[in-house]
C-alpha cells in the first residue's frame, strides 16, 4: 500500500465499493489525510533545506556575523609603537594582542635589519604578509594559534620570541620557524592600513609560510634561550 493511501477498516472497505454520500465522504476524508501528509513530508524537507543552506552560506561568508572570521578595525596607527625586533615589549612596543581578532600586530621599526635584500626581500616579504607603510615601518598580522596543535602562542618578553606553553614550538618576532614541533611557521592575516586605522581581514589566512632556511630567513633568531 502506498505510502499516501492511508489504511481502512474492513467495513469502510465495503462502504467505499457499494458508493453513495458515505462512501464519498469516507474518500473525501482519505484524500485530505494524503493532502496532510505530503504537506507534512514538505515542511520538514523545507526546515531541513533552509537549515543547510543557512550553514552552509555561514561558513562560506563568516564575515556575515561581524566577528572573526570578518574584517576587522583593530585599533589606530599611534596605538601600536613600532620597534626594532631585539627591543619588542607585549603592549608596550612591536607586538600587540587584540583577542577580538585572535591576533597579534607586529610593528617593526625602519631600521629593522633583514637577513635579506633587493628582490628577495620584497618577495619573502610579500610571501609572508609583511605590509610596509609609507614612514618605511613594517606590519604583520599573526594568528594566535600555534600550527602544531592550536594552543593560543604567547609572547614572551624575557626572550624576544613566541613560545607555545603546549608543546615548545618557538617563532620569532615576524612568526617564523625557530624550533619545535610546529610543521610550518605561524600562520598570518590579510591585513592594511586605511588612513589612521589598521584593518585585519579574519577571513584570508595565509598558511603556506614553511620552516625558514638561509636564503627565506626574515630576521635573526633571538639571542637569548627562550625555556620552557
Amino acid at each position: 500500500m502506498s505510502i499516501d493511501t492511508p489504511p481502512i477498516s474492513p467495513q469502510q472497505y465495503e462502504v467505499l465499493h457499494g458508493g453513495g454520500a458515505e462512501a464519498a465522504e469516507i474518500a473525501k476524508q482519505r484524500i485530505s489525510r494524503r493532502r496532510f501528509l505530503r504537506r507534512s513530508m514538505l515542511a520538514v524537507w523545507g526546515v531541513s533545506a533552509t537549515s543547510a543552506v543557512a550553514g552552509a552560506l555561514f561558513y562560506m561568508y563568516p564575515s556575515l556575523s561581524g566577528g572573526f572570521g570578518s574584517v576587522l578595525t583593530v585599533g589606530k596607527v599611534s596605538e601600536f609603537k613600532m620597534s626594532a625586533p631585539a627591543e619588542f615589549k607585549l603592549e608596550i612596543q612591536g607586538v600587540y594582542h587584540r583577542p577580538v581578532a585572535r591576533t597579534y600586530i607586529i610593528h617593526l621599526d625602519p631600521s629593522t635589519k633583514f637577513l635579506l635584500q633587493g628582490e628577495d626581500l620584497t618577495s619573502q616579504l610579500s610571501s609572508e604578509n609583511v605590509v610596509k607603510d609609507k614612514d618605511g615601518s613594517y606590519w604583520i598580522a599573526l594568528y594566535q594559534k600555534c600550527v602544531h596543535l592550536g594552543c593560543t602562542v604567547p609572547f614572551r618578553d624575557n626572550c624576544g620570541s613566541f613560545k607555545c606553553p603546549c608543546h615548545g614550538s618557538h617563532y620569532n618576532v615576524t612568526g617564523e620557524f625557530l624550533d619545535g614541533p610546529a610543521p610550518r611557521s605561524l600562520d598570518r592575516f590579510q591585513m592594511s592600513i586605511q588612513g589612521e586605522d589598521v584593518v585585519v581581514n579574519t577571513g584570508v589566512i595565509n598558511s603556506t609560510v614553511a620552516h625558514p632556511d638561509a636564503t627565506t630567513r626574515l630576521v635573526a633568531a633571538p639571542s637569548v634561550e627562550c625555556s620552557a
